[in-house]
């Protein structure tokens, strides 16, 4: 039979692609923050065509959509180095945390002229909250200023009075604690909640929900810790607009929604109603009105949305297109979101509950692509040892080729960061990059993943660089018996910790026959000796306490066994990285570069932890897949960018 003239006969990842890596730059923006405030939709749009810079979007069916906050300026807060929750509207009002000197700013909506509310110093803030009766703009405060005897960043809920905000001193309303968040008025400003946390917990192990009775003028009266503790993570304390509190809990080891004063979920359901605090802000729930919550949850590995009766408890599962959906807020009987499906972008979501029906606001990418072109993720379980483990697997799909009679293709194992964090079954084009080229993909959401309840997150207890590392193996090596995957293409990449999960499956297993650590960690002792105070304390659950077990941390760093590693890797990595410090990638490279091993390394001289210019972006892809192609010998349909690669003979 002959072929038909449309398709075309080329070997896997030698595939001519519409998805170039400058779709991601060109037209495509990456959305966070939504909310909704008086009928009117707000949102951050990370632009790499404007070298990252996070513009503050607004968009109202009277005038359409506009930027907010003029260019150059950016809003983002670097409050434990990852930020969120960096502006508040109020009104006709936007206060806002500016970037370049992470001070609190105040602006007119129609005005556009910034004026600070906070003085200038070596502070960093988040998580805004608006006490109207007292005039006065709450949040949370990272005081970076040094103090006798050094230590760290100094964490405190503080009280902002805007009428004398840059003449008088803040009120603190809580400190003590190493980290706070989420501090929220019940209606009547009459109790402050907001979760604390402590050394060595990071929020998805252990945290604390505290109420602060204020008096008359805003003053603390009492604190009280009403529940949580060193082995519950709770996550949203929300008031309802009765002035009863909910949060979400992972007491019944899945993160179930609860109103203070029961031990009863609200719905009892082998499902994650939260996602880790990596960022301040995150949402998952909010009320349509006093006898609704309109909430989202995971569920093998695919996001949902129901509608929860307060009172009695009824649910009803909403019919909708989307398996990846975060940062959820409602106002009267209205909701915004961010959501994307299979097959379609990211986006800022309305949601009406009066006439069920939802509507995209704005899109992450202006250049939407013809459905047929993607490769739609397909949920696996596969076994480890003993271990189920979970992920999504995509062919490689491209309706313009076949790959020759008998090819098996390259197969990339994805290795998400965190490592406490999850992939999803979202549209994502840094994977279609890939498997429209002829790549097949494997999303591993290895042991310690969210998503799957707590017990599973705490696998990778005192066990990080194992039990993840025998996960993405076990991976690769199912879809290898399965006929899916070349056993001698296959390769795995991961950015921060999942780069470290790269490293290690690298140095001590053979399974893989490349890399790509994308600002990964090669040494472990670095790691805990140089990070920033957030997760200063975070490998001590993961490995062991530092300094005590220095010894595992040292068996753990690929850095320490580089003779072991016997096959070609990429490194990239930004020069102002503070929480993977740009000599762990320089150290490892020049160790496997001695070992004659071939060794790329592309460095980004303005970029920190994760590449936000659009310059960037495009190298870091286009550079990896001509890695690939040298490495393996497949031919590219249009040049790469001509990296260097060190120790390779053709």
């Amino acid at each position: 039979m002959s072929e038909s003239p449309a398709v075309r006969t080329a070997p896997y990842g030698s595939w001519k692609s519409a998805i170039g890596a400058e779709l991601l730059v060109q037209g495509s923006v990456r959305l966070s923050e939504a909310s909704l405030v008086d009928g009117r939709y707000y949102w951050l749009e990370s632009r790499p065509a404007e070298k990252g810079r996070s513009a503050l979007v607004q968009y109202c069916p009277e005038r359409g959509r506009r930027d907010l906050v003029p260019a150059p300026l950016s809003v983002r807060s670097k409050a434990h180095e990852y930020g969120g929750a960096s502006y508040l509207v109020s009104g006709d009002t936007v206060y806002f945390v500016l970037a370049e000197d992470q001070r609190i700013y105040r602006m007119d909506l129609d005005n556009q002229l910034p004026e600070p509310v906070t003085v200038a110093g070596n502070f960093r803030y988040a998580d805004l909250c608006l006490d109207r009766a007292r005039n006065a703009l709450i949040c949370v405060q990272e005081d970076h200023t040094p103090c006798a005897g050094g230590g760290e960043a100094r964490a405190r809920i503080i009280a902002i009075d805007l009428d004398q905000s840059l003449k008088s001193d803040p009120r603190v309303l809580a400190e003590g604690a190493d980290f706070y968040s989420n501090p929220t008025l019940n209606p009547d400003g009459t109790r402050l909640s907001f979760l604390r946390w402590y050394h060595p917990n990071m929020p998805w192990d252990g945290t604390e929900l505290c109420i602060a009775e204020l008096d008359a003028s805003g003053a603390v009266i009492n604190t009280e810790r009403v529940a949580g503790g060193d082995n519950e993570s709770l996550f949203q304390p929300q008031w309802s607009p009765e002035g009863e509190l909910f949060y979400v809990s992972d007491r019944n080891n899945w993160w179930n929604l609860y109103r203070l004063g029961s031990n009863q979920t609200l719905w009892e359901k082998q499902a994650e109603f939260a996602t880790p605090q990596w960022v301040f802000g995150m949402s998952t729930y909010g009320f349509l009105n006093s006898d609704e919550i309109l909430c989202t949850y995971t569920e093998e590995g695919r996001w949902h949305l129901a509608i929860l009766d307060i009172h009695s408890g009824e649910h009803r599962i909403l019919e909708q297109p989307y398996s990846d959906i975060e940062s959820l807020h409602c106002e009267s009987h209205r909701a915004v979101m961010i959501a994307a499906g299979a097959d379609t972008f990211p986006a800022v979501v309305g949601y009406d509950n009066h006439s069920g029906k939802f509507n995209t606001i704005a899109s992450s990418n202006s250049n939407p692509l013809p459905e047929a072109v993607f490769s739609l993720a397909q949920e696996i379980e596969f076994p480890a040892g003993e271990r189920s483990v979970y992920g999504f697997y995509y062919p490689p799909y491209n309706p313009a080729y076949v790959a020759p009679a008998g090819e098996k293709p390259p197969l990339i194992v994805f290795s998400h960061g965190g490592p406490t964090g999850a992939t999803s079954a979202g549209l994502n084009l840094k994977v279609q990059y890939w498997t429209s080229r002829g790549f097949a993909i494997l999303d591993v959401n290895y042991s310690g993943s969210t998503g799957y309840g707590r017990d599973y997150r705490e696998r990778l207890k005192d066990s990080w660089g194992i039990t993840d590392v025998e996960d993405v193996c076990a991976g690769a090596e199912y879809l290898v018996a399965k006929g899916l995957a070349d056993p001698e293409r296959l390769l795995i990449k991961g950015g921060s910790a999942g780069g470290y999960t790269v490293l290690a499956a690298l140095t001590f297993h053979e399974t893989f026959r490349g890399g790509a650590s994308h600002y990964g960690i090669g040494d472990l002792t670095t790691l805990a000796r140089d990070t920033h105070k957030f997760e200063s304390r975070y490998l001590d659950k993961l490995v062991g306490p530092w300094p005590q077990a220095e010894h595992i941390y040292r068996a753990r760093s690929p850095i320490n066994h580089v003779e072991r590693l016997n096959c070609p890797v990429i490194f990239f990595q930004g020069l102002e990285d503070k929480v993977v410090p740009p000599n762990q990638a320089q150290t490892m490279v020049d160790a496997i570069k001695r070992q004659g091993i071939p060794v790329a390394y592309i460095t980004f001289e303005n970029e920190g932890h994760g590449f936000r210019s659009g310059d960037s972006i495009v190298m870091a892809l286009e550079g990896e897949l001509e890695f690939y192609s040298r490495i393996f010998g497949f031919p590219l349909p249009e040049p790469g960018p001509g990296i260097t690669i060190e120790n390779l003979d053709h």
